[in-house]
């Protein structure tokens, strides 16, 4: 069964069509590319997959269930986990604050004084807060600042909080924004490396190709809000209809 299959999206913004009938599958497990200029549908798509938006025509089924109506709070319950491109981190707390936070807010219960000092009634809580601070190689500026960090931290910190409620399904809206090279490789590894250890399905949206080629295994391609290309990465950045409308090249 696929974790989320979106069949015939339709959405409109005004006069503006931001999604013509657009089709897309992702199965359990799986990584999938969702690529295309600047003003393609990519986020507007996200948004009717997760919630911050419903579609004007179309269905959202999740694991099967038909969710067009649900909000997103509980999107979210069902197992769609989500980063944006804009990072959105609170000044004045660490990277071990923030996964406390979305924990307990993923937990909905249990106060999050008795957590940060190991009280709480889910001491589990704590010990999986270390664990992903581990698995995201954060341990070592878990207490600091959040704003003494690097872009390439906040990103693992907005991945953590994401992966707190162990999604079927993570929605990543171009995490390599804002990241240089060195930071983009390294956070490309920690997506292999969370695949590897997790069964959570990843939809990718993403302009650097060298990070699509890395993490996915499949790519859909949008232009003007349709859907204009889909398959295996390298044979669809390489169709003519592709490369024109995405790279500008014409030849």
């Amino acid at each position: 069964m696929a974790v989320v299959e979106a069949c015939g999206i339709s959405k409109r913004f005004g006069g503006i069509v931001a999604l013509d009938d657009v089709s897309i599958v992702v199965e359990q497990g799986e990584a999938v590319g969702l690529v295309g200029p600047n003003g393609a549908g990519k986020t507007a798509l996200f948004d009717c997959l997760n919630g911050v938006r419903h579609c004007d025509s179309g269905e959202v089924r999740f694991e099967g269930r038909l969710i067009n109506r649900l909000p997103v709070y509980e999107r979210a319950r069902l197992g769609i986990g989500r980063t944006f491109q804009r990072l959105e981190l609170f000044a004045g707390m660490s990277p071990r604050e923030h996964l406390m936070v979305a924990e307990r807010v993923h937990r909905a219960d249990g106060r999050l004084w008795k957590d940060l000092i190991g009280r709480g009634r889910a001491r589990a809580t704590v010990a999986r807060v270390e664990e992903l601070l581990v698995e995201l190689g954060l341990e070592e500026v878990a207490d600091d600042p959040i704003e003494t960090l690097s872009q390439g931290h906040g990103r693992l910190v907005e991945l953590g909080r994401a992966l707190v409620q162990d999604p079927l399904l993570l929605l990543l809206d171009e995490p390599a924004s804002g990241l240089d090279t060195r930071e983009t490789a390294a956070f490309a590894t920690i997506l292999l490396e969370v695949r590897a250890r997790r069964t959570t399905a990843m939809l990718l949206v993403e302009h650097d190709l060298d990070l699509v080629r890395r993490v996915v295994e499949r790519i859909y391609v949008l232009d003007f809000g349709k859907l204009i290309a889909s398959g295996r990465v390298d044979e669809v950045l390489a169709e003519p209809v592709v490369r024109r409308a995405y790279l500008g090249d014409v030849t």
